[in-house]
C-alpha cells in the first residue's frame, strides 16, 4: 500500500535544540533558560530563517527587539553547531533498515538554508534520502500548504501511498490535509511499531 516515507529532520533523526548551546549562559538558571528560548530565541523567529531570511539580518532585527538579550542573540550563529548534538539513534536505525528494505526515502524539513549544509557535512546519514526539500531554499515553511505540494511534486509521490513523519502536531496535521499518511512523532519505539503496523518495517 505505501510506497514512499517523507520525513521531517529536527527532533525526529537529529536532535537539534537552542538549549544544547545557551545552557551554558544560563548557569543555575533552568527558569531563565526556558524564558529566553521560549520568549527570544523563539520558534517563530527560527521559523523566519527557515522560510530563508539570513541570519545576520534575523539577528540584528531581534536584538533590537530584545536590547538586554543582544548579546546573547549574537551568538547565534557560532554556537549553532553546538545546538545540534548529532542523531537520534533509535530513529537512524529504522532509517537504515527501511533503506535496507529497499525503500524510497525523502525528507522534508523546515531548515535554514545557511545551517543544512553543516549538518549535511556532519550526518552520513542525510545521504540515504532520494532528495531533500529544505525549507530555506524555497523560502516557505511547514506547514504551509505549498511546501507539502511541492514535496509531493519533485519527488514524485502519491500521497496516499507516502508515509509522513514529523514530531509537530501542526505539521502532521497539515500533512493529512495535503493527502499523507501522517504519523506523529514521539519516540523511536513508537515510529517503530506504528511503521511495522502497515508492513514498512
Amino acid at each position: 500500500m505505501f510506497d514512499a516515507l517523507l520525513f521531517d529532520l529536527g527532533k525526529v533523526l537529529l536532535d537539534w535544540d537552542p538549549r544544547h548551546y545557551y545552557a551554558r549562559h544560563f548557569p543555575g538558571d533552568a527558569a531563565g533558560l526556558e524564558r529566553f528560548v521560549r520568549e527570544v530565541v523563539a520558534p517563530e523567529w527560527i521559523l523566519e530563517m527557515d522560510a530563508g531570511k539570513p541570519a545576520a539580518q534575523a539577528i540584528a532585527e531581534r536584538s533590537r527587539r530584545f536590547p538586554a538579550h543582544a548579546a546573547l542573540i549574537a551568538l547565534w550563529s557560532s554556537g549553532w553547531p553546538h545546538m545540534l548534538r548529532g542523531e537520534i539513534p533509535g530513529s537512524v536505525a529504522i532509517l537504515a533498515e527501511l533503506r535496507a528494505r529497499g525503500r524510497r526515502l525523502y525528507a522534508l524539513t523546515n531548515f535554514s538554508a545557511e545551517t543544512f549544509p553543516l549538518a549535511r557535512a556532519r550526518h552520513a546519514f542525510l545521504g540515504w534520502f532520494d532528495d531533500l526539500v529544505v525549507s530555506g531554499e524555497h523560502g516557505m515553511v511547514k506547514p504551509d500548504p505549498r511546501i507539502y505540494r511541492l514535496a509531493i511534486a519533485r519527488c514524485a509521490l502519491v500521497p496516499a501511498r507516502t508515509v509522513f513523519v514529523d514530531d509537530s502536531a501542526v505539521n502532521v496535521a497539515a500533512g493529512r490535509a495535503a493527502g499523507l499518511h501522517a504519523l506523529h512523532f514521539t519516540s523511536p519505539a513508537r515510529l517503530r511499531a506504528e511503521l511495522a503496523a502497515l508492513g514498512l518495517l
